[in-house]
């Protein structure tokens, strides 16, 4: 399972076993690097040979830090050029040697490797900055950015080979110095063993720094466990017996063992369930190892016939990984003599894995046996970085999959104080904001990205600061809910908008809905809507409920709108002489060719200012004296007014077939100022043909926002809606609605 040597470990390069211990160490799987070696000893023998004073009196502790480093990258079946990167960089921390010269004269592929495991001490530095916040979230999020960061995974496990020399160095110290080391191990380096699946490291560096920061506790359990550790060896011995009997029933070929409970997970657990040592249900454990998955479950089956299992102490890893990819089986009985029994039971592949971690498949050679399930994707990458990572030292591609597949898609962010925030890969601005707080985000108007103000629809990246733009009052926009529009990513986000919604009074979500709906059907210009037909085809009674769950985002306005297209493409064109079937009345062109009025002579007509109609609003003329008929649109306020008082001064009118003149739309933008913002909008109307008649801009200092009035020319609603959705879409646009 796990690589051991037999070799005496060399004190110095000096030292008789030096050469057979480098033969030892070197894997497998890597084919003999011997020039490589012989680079790496001629290096090191300058090195001896060459200080004095105090840097030749740390050398004896470089050596052995040298040499400890390189049995541990041994274990997890490291390769040779990772090995000798190991092996050198004490000697380059010590600065007794620099990487340039490295580079120089052994490889830029080691050079490269030990730079990288330099790089890593930026952490201690990000470290510091939360260490009286006492959050470990922000500790947990360093952890992730790091690993973001790192191009090469090899280059984490020498670091973490690095710190737990370190760590073990400062068990038999009495330095003051020791503290910091635990600490940063315990917060950072333990974690992202485990994050990695590397068991064999993880264990270690939480016992060790659990024996220096929490003495009296460590000493109290490790007292508890040495007094019954004969009774308890006994105990196990004839489990592993009475199991393995069992199994020859079921013709499984497993290997038992007993399994050495780690001090830290026992004072945890105790933490995590009060309780006391005796009950701890795993200080006995033992674990079982077979071939297939299913002789997992045969096992299980077994040992649940031999003892009664004890409720909520079964997990099934092997269904359902660990974040860290951590497979097993296990279970908790009640064994011989009425005493608790942890058992895991894993295939020999599982615990390899759990031992290792990544780096257990990096002997995985093309015609074994494939990776099982969960495992394939990342052992896959794994493969194709070593074999690509040679050739291509800088490979992009490279950096990029192992930031999406090893770290599961998610990016690292600031807030203006300097907090860090974990969001999945994608996400935006509005993200962030329900991140930070859930009013935040309901609040949120703009986003600045390093100072820069950027669209809310823009993607956000690992490493930027973002600060977020709020209103006073006011709550999420709809349009967030819409997901080709891309205003969220998270489920978080989205789910914290639909119960903003929902706790709306339910007439505010069904007008809300409508008006909605109502926008986009005039800005698509359909025809009439049935729409009770709409809402019976999204399972809903009445016309309100349609409504509401488009108000409160239940139902997406998108998917509902592209439903009544396919209605209108699937009905015959309207043909106006069958719809119009009034023989009394005859319909003639008004002075303006752009408009029908029925039962009326060829009468002038003019557009009215109030509500500026274009050629695809629903309209209405309305008599007056001396200037005509008034053509407004349906919805005109001062329409409304006047038909209360004189509604036989109202008319029927339509627009045309062909429609030959432009019309002035005032528009009002709302939006964050930013440099650029009012070039941005010309330069839209310009592509699009627009005349533009007038343009003011106000500003508001205070709030940073800016609000232009527009006039343009447009010749119907169709080409108005694409502007003003084109205008939505740019940079720091709050809103765009019609005057």
């Amino acid at each position: 399972m796990v690589k051991v040597h037999d070799i005496r470990t060399p004190k110095d390069i000096n030292d008789s076993h030096y050469h057979q211990w480098c033969l030892s160490i070197q894997p497998e799987n890597d084919p003999n690097d011997q020039e490589g070696w012989d680079k790496a000893t001629e290096l090191l023998q300058q090195v001896s040979q060459q200080e004095t004073g105090d840097k030749a009196a740390k050398l004896p502790d470089i050596f052995e830090q040298s040499f400890e480093m390189g049995n541990i990258l041994s274990s997890l079946n490291a390769n040779n050029t990772t090995l000798i990167a190991a092996i050198l960089y004490p000697f380059v921390d010590a600065e007794l040697l620099n990487i340039e010269t490295i580079q120089e004269q052994c490889s830029s592929k080691i050079a490269n490797r030990i730079k990288g495991v330099a790089t890593m001490d930026a952490i201690r530095a990000l470290q510091s900055n939360y260490a009286e916040s006492n959050d470990p979230g922000h500790i947990d999020n360093l952890r992730k950015m790091l690993l973001t960061m790192v191009d090469d995974v090899r280059v984490v496990l020498i670091k973490l080979a690095e710190r737990l020399c370190i760590l073990r160095k400062a068990v038999k110290s009495d330095s003051e110095k020791r503290i910091l080391v635990a600490q940063e191990v315990n917060d950072v380096y333990a974690p992202l063993a485990n994050r990695l699946g590397i068991g064999q490291l993880k264990w270690e560096m939480e016992d060790l720094a659990f024996r220096i920061l929490k003495p009296d506790e460590y000493k109290k359990i490790a007292k508890s466990l040495a007094e019954k550790r004969g009774a308890r060896e006994i105990y196990v011995e004839k489990v592993l017996q009475i199991i393995g009997d069992s199994l020859a029933d079921f013709n499984v070929d497993a290997e038992l063992q007993g399994r050495a409970k780690h001090i830290f997970s026992i004072w945890k657990k105790m933490q995590r369930k009060q309780v006391g040592f005796e009950e701890i249900y795993d200080v006995r454990a033992v674990r079982v190892l077979v071939p297939k998955i299913q002789d997992c479950y045969t096992v299980l089956g077994a040992v649940h016939g031999l003892w009664k299992h004890i409720p909520k102490e079964f997990d099934d890893y092997v269904a359902t990984p660990k974040e860290n990819g951590y497979r097993s089986l296990h279970t908790a009985v009640v064994g011989m003599e009425g005493k608790t029994l942890e058992i895991q039971i894993r295939t020999h592949e599982m615990h390899q894995e759990s031992e290792l971690g990544v780096a257990a498949h990096w002997k995985y050679k093309e015609g074994k046996a494939a990776p099982s399930d969960g495992y394939e994707a990342k052992i896959a990458w794994l493969r194709q970085l070593l074999e690509w990572q040679d050739e291509v030292t800088e490979s992009a591609d490279i950096v990029e999959e192992f930031r999406n597949q090893v770290l599961e898609e998610r990016i690292y962010v600031f807030t203006p104080r300097g907090k860090l925030i974990d969001l999945p890969s994608g996400s935006t601005a509005v993200d962030f904001a329900y991140r930070v707080h859930t009013e935040v985000g309901h609040r949120c108007r703009g986003a600045k990205v390093n100072g820069r103000i950027i669209p809310l629809t823009q993607p956000i990246e690992t490493g930027q600061r973002i600060e977020i733009l709020t209103s006073k009052t006011g709550g999420p926009s709809r349009d967030w809910l819409s997901e080709h529009q891309g205003y969220v990513k998270s489920s978080r986000a989205r789910s914290k908008i639909h119960q903003w919604f929902r706790h709306q009074d339910k007439d505010k979500n069904i007008a809300a809905g409508k008006q909605l709906l109502e926008k986009e059907i005039h800005k698509h210009n359909f025809r009439q809507v049935d729409y009770l037909k709409v809402a019976r085809h999204f399972n809903f009674n009445k016309e309100e409920e349609l409504f509401a769950g488009i108000g409160v985002g239940d139902k997406g306005l998108h998917q509902v709108t592209n439903y009544i297209r396919s209605i209108q493409e699937a009905q015959p064109p309207i043909n106006r002489d069958t719809v119009i079937k009034r023989p009394a009345k005859v319909t003639k062109r008004s002075a303006s060719s752009d408009i029908l009025v029925e039962g009326v002579g060829n009468l002038l007509t003019r557009m009215a200012g109030c509500c500026k109609p274009v050629p695809g609003d629903m309209i209405a003329g309305y008599v007056t004296v001396g200037r005509g008929i008034m053509i407004h649109r349906s919805d005109c306020h001062y329409l409304l007014t006047s038909q209360k008082s004189n509604p036989e001064k109202v008319l029927s009118v339509d627009w045309s077939d062909s429609v030959n003149e432009s019309y002035l739309i005032d528009l009002l933008i709302k939006a964050y100022d930013r440099k650029g913002l009012l070039g941005d909008v010309t330069t839209l109307m310009a592509d699009e043909k627009v005349s533009v008649t007038s343009l003011n801009t106000h500003v508001n200092k205070k709030r940073l926002m800016v609000s232009i009035h527009i006039q343009i020319e447009v010749s119907s609603i169709n080409a108005l809606s694409r502007i003003m959705s084109r205008i939505e879409r740019l940079p720091t646009i709050v809103s765009v609605q019609r005057k």
